[in-house]
């Protein structure tokens, strides 16, 4: 009896689980394509935002997703950035490589179309090694990318990138 007890809760909680599984999907693979866009960087706290043009790939698997591309200012930088998550439901973590080119570490869940994740980067920016990210689905077509610090001398929260892209 206690056996089969808990073979049915277990069964339970596997059946409960496919659904998010499923949206997870779903949302993941709407994100796949390959994305083209602009918007604003700033390289340090204090210093003035730089426009740039981006170009993102974007490939989903059931639970995970892969984005690769770059971003480039003028004839000032090309930067290449990407970042590879897995979903767990609808938390997610994973990794980022961003302009410096070392990995950090992504955690955090999904909220409607946006993927909101603590970003613990490798090294000390801006003063320590936090900030926020989202990943953010805009209608049908529309990508949203942003990057949020605190700035070290007054604690003031600054949108260190805002990258907004459309579907090719």
């Amino acid at each position: 009896m206690y056996i089969s007890v808990r073979l049915l809760s277990f069964v339970s909680l596997l059946v409960a689980a496919a659904p998010a599984v499923a949206d997870e999907n779903a949302f993941l693979q709407s994100l796949s394509g390959d994305w083209r866009g602009n918007g604003t960087v700033v390289m340090r706290i204090g210093r003035p935002a730089v426009s740039v043009d981006c170009r993102l790939r974007s490939d989903a698997g059931a639970a995970s997703i892969s984005m690769k591309g770059n971003c480039s200012a003028l004839a000032v930088f090309r930067r290449a950035i990407s970042a590879e998550l897995k979903a767990r439901g609808a938390r997610y973590s994973g990794v980022y490589v961003g302009p410096s080119g070392r990995p950090s570490t992504l955690s955090g869940n999904r909220k409607g179309g946006t993927i909101n994740l603590a970003v613990r980067w490798s090294r000390v920016v801006n003063g320590d090694r936090r900030a926020e990210m989202t990943i953010q689905k805009v209608g049908d077509n529309g990508l949203r990318l942003r990057t949020v610090d605190h700035n070290p001398s007054n604690g003031k929260t600054v949108v260190t990138s805002d990258i907004r892209l459309v579907r090719n």
